[in-house]
Order: structure tokens, then sequence, then C-alpha cells
């Protein structure tokens, strides 16, 4: 793994005030972006990018991250039930090591098992019909990803 990939544990020491993350559900066809905050407390859906080439794909990303002042990716890994990595999961490493000499940001990998179920329920909860849901789906599967890390984050800090 490249070096810019760091477990959660050593984030905080790499954050400084106001610093933003982004967190990203990388889909076969899409990419859920999420941002959180300045204080680090709450994620938002921020977009959903329809995956083309990697380097449009990496660039458009990457181009969100600076303009909002992101200094690290918190990027879901869809391991299987039983906590085992599967194809899915070597597709998100081998895109991380293709983002890697592209970016300076650090990278997290985080369990994003059952994200999109939660997502999907949120959004029924909010009442949202089918056809806006699949608009929004995939960004609010990366904020529930990237709140997942913020609450462990503010544990970390806490302790």
């Amino acid at each position: 793994m490249p070096a810019n990939v760091i477990a959660i544990e050593k984030l905080p020491e790499h954050l400084k005030r106001n610093d933003r993350l982004m967190g990203l559900d990388l889909g076969t066809k899409t990419i859920g972006l999420a941002v959180s905050d300045a204080e680090r407390s709450i994620a938002a859906p921020l977009k959903t990018i329809m995956r083309n080439k990697f380097t449009q794909d990496a660039a458009e990303m990457l181009q969100i991250a600076e303009r909002l002042g992101v200094v690290a990716l918190i990027v879901g890994l869809p391991l299987n039930m039983d906590g085992s990595e599967g194809p899915r999961c070597q597709a998100t490493h081998a895109f991380v090591r293709a983002l890697a000499p592209l970016s300076a940001l650090h990278v997290v990998f985080w369990d994003e098992r059952m994200s999109t179920i939660a997502a999907e329920r949120m959004l029924i909860e909010a009442d949202l019909s089918r056809a806006k849901r699949k608009a929004v789906i995939d960004a609010a599967a990366a904020a529930y990803i990237l709140q997942g890390a913020l609450d462990r984050l503010r544990q970390l800090m806490r302790s």
C-alpha cells in the first residue's frame, strides 16, 4: 500500500484545526462523495460522480477536495460480511494505489459493510421518492461511511 495510506488511529496526528475530511463510496458506476464540516463532527453528502476514466474521475474528485480544504480521504472498504476481502476490496485498493501518485492526501480505509443499506433506510425515512433516492444514494452512503470515521476520530481524540 502507498505511504499515504494510514490507520484511523494515526490520522489525528496529521490534522490541524479546521481540516476537513472527504468520504468516498467507490462503486462500479459511480463515486459517492461526502465532506465533513470544519469541526469534523458532521458528514454531509456532497456529490455523485458518474465513473468514466480513472484520470477524469480522480481529477474531479481531487479538484473538489482541494477547493474544500480536504486533507484526508476516508475510503469505504467493501468487506464481505465475514470480514474477508473480495474482488470489490481489490478494486478499491487498486483505485487508491493509482490515486497515490496524484495526491498527498492521507487515505484511511473504513469498513463500509451495510453503508448503502443504512443510507437507503435514512432516505426512505426522509420520504424521498425512489427516483430521488437513486440520485443521492451513493453520496448518502459516502456520508454514512465518513460519519462512522468522524465518530471514531472523536473517540480517539478524547482518549
